[in-house]
């Protein structure tokens, strides 16, 4: 298998081992995105698509130089690793969404963040903080121990002003068609792997197009939107199979 690489969603971490235990022993890698973890104090007007893509080139290329890589983005990490696909098609032998945004219609979130002020932002982010058992049961996620031992680290691995930038940023750049075209565009060139917490499917807005041209399409069952939250294992052992070399054309709901 080739080194995978986890591209993070607009809050929280993708690095829980007990994802990337079952793709040992392939090479993982996930990096903190421009503004996140040990890059937090990024300038929030630094932050763009175009620049956390050149952000992630950087990395993959200081951890894992040269060769080709699959990518693993969720949701706004879908966006982050459909332009890298794009722009760098030659290092890209797969990309699994996992919820990845195609439209404002999903990125609806973002859009409510990109709209409000800095204040707000930064209001809404404090009292998820104070209270990331009532963050989680807005998700649908039962408040377990684990579950909010989680919560906890994903709410504090981003600064609010990380967020707002990122959702402005989301806004913009996926709101026009040279989106959907550079959509297609990856669709054609490599392997696209679908996902969605069963959940959560329904408010994921993937065009018919999308799903004809994937090579699987899969409902992690008993899970919404943050499936590497709510079960990594079963998350991590989904990506070892899409990942393996005899996995395209499959459409499935594991048991």
């Amino acid at each position: 298998m080739l080194p995978v690489i986890f591209i993070h969603g607009l809050i929280g971490s993708f690095a829980d081992p007990r994802a990337l235990a079952p793709l040992h022993p392939a090479p993982t890698l996930c990096p903190d995105l421009h503004g996140y973890g040990a890059d937090a104090r990024a300038e929030p007007g630094t932050i763009t698509i175009d620049t956390q893509v050149e952000h992630l080139r950087a990395a993959i290329d200081q951890a894992l130089p040269g060769g080709r890589v699959s990518l693993v983005g969720h949701s706004v990490g879908g966006v982050i690793a459909a332009a890298f696909a794009h722009r760098f098609p030659e290092r890209t032998a797969s990309l699994v969404s996992v919820e990845g945004n195609f439209s404002l219609a999903d990125a609806f979130w973002s859009q409510q963040l990109a709209a409000k002020t800095a204040a707000e932002v930064e209001q809404i982010v404090q009292a998820d903080r104070a209270d990331p058992g009532r963050w989680l049961r807005a998700g649908g996620i039962e408040p377990t121990r684990e579950h909010l031992r989680s919560a906890t680290q994903d709410l504090a691995y981003q600064p609010a002003s990380t967020i707002h930038a990122m959702a402005r940023t989301v806004v913009e750049y996926t709101a026009g068609p040279a989106y959907q075209q550079l959509l297609r565009d990856v669709f054609e060139r490599v392997p696209v792997h679908l996902v969605a917490g069963a959940r959560s499917r329904a408010g994921w807005d993937v065009p018919a197009w999308a799903l004809s041209a994937a090579a699987s399409y899969t409902e992690l069952p008993r899970t919404g939107h943050m499936v590497m939250l709510e079960a990594p294992e079963e998350f991590g052992a989904l990506l070892a199979g899409l990942l393996a070399p005899a996995s395209a054309g499959q459409v499935s709901t594991p048991e």
